[in-house]
């Protein structure tokens, strides 16, 4: 099934929330009609409202594909609303965090095309990466559908299984937060050095999203590119002595950090 087809079979989108907002306005970027795509959203904003999509409507019978966009919490309330469309016909794709493809297997029924997906929430700009896997209905074109319409606000990648998940949200579902919070604590400390504190903000920011571009663009990897800006007994090799300290510095931390995201991923995976 590709795009075109999907355009004629339908697009249900369940929750049209920050995640399910910014997908949608992907597919319609890439020309999906309006008129193709079914919402189910109890409290539609006005950006919706006026996108011309069928909102609260009646399913189609045999839509090519559902997605999952609501909180996990919801779950239980929200997916009876998709049950008669499981048993084979209708690929189902969740964004939902924490929320295992068993229990869409047991919504769904096991011969029901499922795929999990982890996107992240820098997908709202068009520079997001998401993470996928499918059940053993989702075959080949099922990922590659999904690649394609989760391709809108991002990168996809695809894992080898499902028990890499819980690493993935710790990286990069729960990152952007990481380097939010490295941006405070650089202008924090710029204002310690004395910059005012917009000043430092601002440097701060731009500083961030520049190398984030960089190490993206680039040829190099991120190693090369340090190694680039370092110069020998200079101010960033100074720097770099505290940060990448084996003990105290940043990769011990990072490494803290991480684990405690997977396993308390595991632990609301698991209930």
């Amino acid at each position: 099934m590709d795009f075109d087809e999907l355009g004629r079979r339908g697009l249900v989108l369940l929750g049209c929330g920050k995640m399910g907002s910014a997908l949608l306005a992907g597919w319609l970027r890439e020309g999906l009609s309006p008129a193709s795509v079914w919402v189910i959203d109890p409290a539609p904003s006005d950006w919706l409202s006026a996108q011309g999509v069928h909102l609260n409507e009646d399913l189609p019978e045999a839509p090519g594909l559902a997605l999952v966009a609501v909180k996990p919490q919801m779950m239980g309330h929200a997916l009876p609303a998709l049950k008669a469309l499981g048993g084979g016909g209708t690929l189902f794709v969740s964004v939902a965090a924490g929320t295992p493809i068993a229990a869409f297997e047991a919504a769904f029924g096991a011969a029901s095309p499922i795929i999990r997906a982890m996107p992240n929430t820098p997908a709202a700009m068009g520079r997001g990466i998401t993470a996928i896997v499918g059940n053993a209905a989702a075959g080949e074109a099922h990922l590659a559908l999904a690649e394609t319409l989760l391709g809108a606000v991002g990168e996809v990648v695809r894992l080898d299984g499902e028990d890499q998940m819980d690493a993935v949200t710790a990286v990069s579902g729960s990152g952007p937060a990481y380097v939010f919070h490295l941006i405070e604590t650089l202008a924090a400390a710029g204002e310690a050095e004395g910059l005012a504190p917009d000043l430092a903000m601002t440097l701060a920011k731009a500083t961030v999203a520049g190398a984030g571009h960089l190490a993206a663009e680039a040829g190099e990897t991120p190693g090369e590119l340090r190694v680039n800006v370092t110069s020998p007994k200079g101010t960033t090799e100074a720097a770099l002595g505290v940060l990448m300290d084996e003990s105290t510095g940043l990769p011990p931390l990072m490494a803290r950090a991480v684990a405690a995201a997977a396993a308390r991923s595991r632990e609301l995976r698991d209930g």
